[in-house]
């Protein structure tokens, strides 16, 4: 990766972790399934709680989280809401599973373009994988994110070839 590529993901960590997207824990509105979840990282101590609202079509209408921790677990669950709010519970589950292919490729990025174009800014996390202490930072809201999503009834686990 080219010096410039880690300048600009570098920034765009750190602006996802001084100006957080979803931060805000609050009661779920009527007319959806909403769950929550904590989840800690024992290793550094990172937390993060996560709420997910789910309509009766399988779509995440919300993801509303607090958290503390490295700018890596906050500026991930903060890309997380992005990349999830209003779509369909298949490509949430998508998504999750992509993310935690990067996060295993050890910096080395995916090969597949449309996967890389469906993270979007979790691109930025490419160079987390080259450190497994780390890559738990990131995956932090991804957990919660499914736990929360089971505790909903609904599935974001992508389908498996039919």
């Amino acid at each position: 990766m080219t010096t410039a590529m880690e300048q600009l993901y570098q920034q765009v960590i750190l602006d996802h972790a001084k100006h957080p997207h979803g931060r805000g824990l609050a009661v779920a509105p009527g007319g959806v399934a909403s769950a929550e979840s904590h989840q800690v990282n024992p290793t550094c101590g990172d937390e993060v709680t996560l709420q997910v609202d789910v309509d009766d079509s399988g779509v995440v209408r919300d993801v509303r989280w607090e958290g503390q921790g490295c700018s890596i677990s906050q500026a991930s669950v903060s890309v997380l809401h992005d990349l999830v709010v209003d779509q369909p519970l298949a490509t949430v589950g998508e998504l999750g599973a992509t993310f935690r292919a990067l996060m295993q490729t050890k910096g080395a990025g995916l090969d597949d373009e449309d996967a890389e174009d469906a993270l979007g800014d979790a691109n930025a996390f490419t160079g987390v994988g080259k450190f497994s202490a780390r890559v738990k930072c990131a995956l932090l809201g991804w957990v919660a994110l499914s736990d929360a999503l089971i505790k909903t009834g609904a599935s974001a686990t992508p389908k498996e070839n039919a």
